[in-house]
């Protein structure tokens, strides 16, 4: 059965003396947002384990794969997140797919490895890695193919 997350940590919360998991907003206001069919807490360790259908909101971010594996700090505020297993992420309009993904919170970036594929409107490209700057939706590639709509001349 599909849990939130939120509540599965509600739960949990007490026996740390701290707040759920991701319920803290974030600096500027936004709390992350998560859900999954199953979830493995490691309080003393301060690592989360998501599994199934796992999917993360923060802002103009989205995310959803098979697997995410979470660090926390001691508030507790998400800091760092890998999804594997087959991701796909969308930040302001941008589509991103790849193997595997690494989140930065406090950075505000998204490391997308392993073979990408970037789409936006009817354009597409696709590298060996990108980094999303989840605040301004700025990508950085590597080793990049594509095909880039050109409008047709009036």
């Amino acid at each position: 059965m599909r849990r939130s997350l939120l509540v599965a940590l509600a739960i949990v919360a007490p026996l740390s003396a701290a707040r759920p998991l991701g319920a803290e907003p974030a600096p500027d206001g936004e709390a992350l947002q998560m859900s999954a069919d199953h979830l493995d807490l490691d309080v003393e360790a301060r690592t989360a384990l998501l599994t199934g259908h796992v999917k993360l909101a923060r802002g103009a971010m989205t995310l959803s794969c098979p697997r995410v594996d979470v660090r926390y700090d001691q508030v507790p505020h998400v800091t760092w997140a890998r999804g594997s297993g087959g991701v796909v992420a969308e930040v302001k309009g941008v589509r991103a797919e790849a193997p595997d993904v690494e989140v930065d919170l406090g950075a505000r970036t998204m490391e997308l490895r392993g073979g990408v594929r970037l789409t936006r409107g009817d354009g597409w490209i696709t590298a060996e890695r990108a980094t999303i700057n989840i605040a301004t939706a700025r990508v950085t590639m590597s080793d990049v193919k594509g095909s880039i709509p050109v409008p047709r001349p009036p």
